[in-house]
């Protein structure tokens, strides 16, 4: 078994240390303020360094909840195809402020760009949908239901997918 070793090392004070550990922490994707404060409080640092680092990292512009979460949105839209509902809940889950999570979701969704979103995730994992089959029609709403979209605008998606055939 591994000994664990203690949070800061002899040479450095513990806040110069939780600032380090904080900087590396960054260093491999973003973070929100929250996951920070919650891994260096699990590495064994005091709410006194964890205070100081976040506050240089703020100061350095390396830790800013609203850049963090308009990119996290924009990345999760693009590549996963969420919808508004899911993007709040997992940027909640993250610690981001309500207020923040508001203004990237405004920001990723402007008018028309969630029902844009849908379908074009319809088109992509349902190519041969038969929207005249219950079934099929039930697993397409469900499918945009779990990505977070909301049930207008799968309504509206899938009535207006309905009609074009």
């Amino acid at each position: 078994m591994i000994a664990a070793r203690s949070p800061s090392s002899p040479s450095q004070p513990p806040a110069q240390d939780a600032f380090q550990r904080a900087l590396r922490y960054l260093g491999h994707r973003p973070r929100s303020e929250a996951e920070l404060r919650s891994h260096l409080r699990q590495r064994g640092y005091d709410d006194h360094a964890i205070d100081r680092s976040v506050a240089r990292l703020r100061e350095l512009n390396y830790l800013n909840d609203g850049n963090f979460a308009r990119s996290w949105t924009a990345a999760k839209v693009t590549s996963r195809g969420y919808g508004p509902k899911r993007i709040e809940n997992e940027l909640r889950t993250k610690g981001i402020k309500p207020a923040v999570i508001r203004d990237a979701v405004v920001e990723a969704f402007s008018a028309g760009e969630e029902k844009r979103n849908a379908k074009r995730l319809i088109a992509r994992h349902y190519r041969n949908l038969d929207l005249k089959d219950a079934k099929q029609l039930q697993r397409a709403a469900a499918f945009l239901l779990r990505r977070g979209y909301s049930s207008q605008v799968i309504y509206e998606v899938l009535k207006f997918s309905l009609e074009a055939d």
